[in-house]
C-alpha cells in the first residue's frame, strides 16, 4: 500500500489498520465472495435483480431499490467514500459504478486484495447489457445474466419503437434549480439519451454535460417540456408534491417565461429510476415517452 494513501496524514496508519483487521478477520475457510459491497443504485439494482440480493452486505446512499437494500450498512454517498467505512463490513467484492470513489479511495481497496470490479457507465441498451453481463460475470451468474440482458434489450428495442411514433417535443432536462441558478444537461449524459429514447429532442444540445443557463439561453432554447428529478425512495417523506415542486421551479422567471413554464409542462420523476441505466430503464423510458406526449 505504501505510495497508494494521499489522505491526510495520520490517516493513512488508521485506514491501514482497519484494512489489515478486516483482511485478518475473513474467515479462511469462507466461500469466494459471499460478502459483496455495492457501489452505485443501478449496480444494487441489477444484483438484486440476477438474484443474488441476500450476498450484499453494504451499499451506498444512492442505493435504495429494492426497498429490502435500504436495511444494509450505508457506507456513503458513491462518489465520497472512505476506505475505513467501505472495509468496516468485511466484503470480499465490490461492485462499484464507474466514477465511484474519490480516486485514492478506489486505490486503497484495490491495493488491499479486495476485488473491485468497476461497472462501466452506459446510456444505450447495448451499453446497459453490458453492465448487466460485468455484474453478473463478478458474481458467477453469467447465465441469469445473458437472460436478463437479452430481456432488457428487447423490452428497450420495443419502447423505442412505440416512442419513435409519438410526437417528438423540445426537452429541457433541469438538473438543480438553487438560488435562481438553473444547471441543465448538454449532450453525453444520462439525461440527454434518456430524452432522445423517449422520442424527445434535447432544447440544449449545443454543449457537452451539465451546464449552468442564462435567462437568454433559456429564453432561446424555448422547451417545450421540462424534466426534473424528484427525490424518490431516497427521502420519500420530505418530497413535495408534485403542485407544489412545480411552483417552485417556476418561480424562476426564466423558466416560467418559456413554453413549458408557461404551460406547467414539467415532468418529476425519481432519479435513480430515470437516469439509472439499469433493469428497470425499458420502464423508465416507456413512462417518460409518455409524459412527453401528453
Amino acid at each position: 500500500m505504501g505510495g497508494a494513501c494521499r489522505s491526510p496524514a495520520g490517516a493513512c496508519g488508521v485506514i491501514r489498520a482497519v484494512l489489515g483487521l478486516a483482511l485478518a478477520l475473513a474467515p479462511l475457510g469462507a466461500a469466494a465472495q459471499d460478502r459483496v459491497v455495492s457501489l452505485g443504485g443501478s449496480v444494487t439494482e441489477i444484483v438484486a435483480a440476477l438474484g443474488e440480493g441476500d450476498r450484499l452486505v453494504g451499499r451506498d446512499t444512492t442505493s435504495t431499490v429494492p426497498e429490502t437494500v435500504r436495511a444494509l450498512p450505508d457506507l456513503g454517498y458513491v462518489r465520497a467514500l472512505s476506505a475505513a467505512g467501505v472495509l468496516s463490513v468485511r466484503p470480499d467484492l465490490i461492485l462499484a459504478e464507474e466514477g465511484a470513489g474519490p480516486p485514492a479511495t478506489v486505490e486503497l481497496l484495490r491495493s488491499g486484495g479486495v476485488p473491485v470490479v468497476t461497472v462501466p457507465d452506459a446510456f444505450d441498451a447495448k451499453g446497459v447489457a453490458e453492465r448487466i453481463r460485468v455484474v453478473g460475470e463478478a458474481l458467477g451468474a453469467g447465465d441469469r445474466a445473458e437472460a436478463l440482458a437479452a430481456r432488457v434489450t428487447a423490452d428497450l428495442a420495443q419502447v423505442e419503437a412505440e416512442a419513435a411514433t409519438r410526437p417528438h417535443p423540445r426537452v429541457l432536462f433541469v438538473m438543480a434549480a438553487d438560488g435562481g441558478r438553473i444547471l441543465a444537461s448538454g449532450t453525453g449524459t444520462a439525461a440527454d439519451a434518456m430524452i432522445r429514447l423517449a422520442g424527445g429532442v434535447n432544447a440544449v444540445a449545443g454543449f457537452e454535460g451539465y451546464k449552468p443557463l442564462t435567462s437568454e439561453a433559456l429564453a432561446g432554447a424555448a422547451p417545450e417540456v421540462i424534466v426534473t428529478m424528484n427525490r424518490g425512495a431516497a427521502d420519500p417523506e420530505s418530497e413535495p408534491d408534485d403542485d407544489r415542486a412545480i411552483s417552485s421551479l417556476l418561480s424562476n422567471p426564466a423558466l416560467a417565461a418559456t413554453p413549458a413554464g408557461r404551460a406547467r409542462r414539467v415532468v418529476r420523476m425519481d432519479g435513480l429510476y430515470l437516469l439509472g441505466f439499469g433493469p428497470r430503464t425499458a420502464d423508465a423510458v416507456r413512462d417518460l415517452s409518455r409524459a412527453l406526449a401528453e
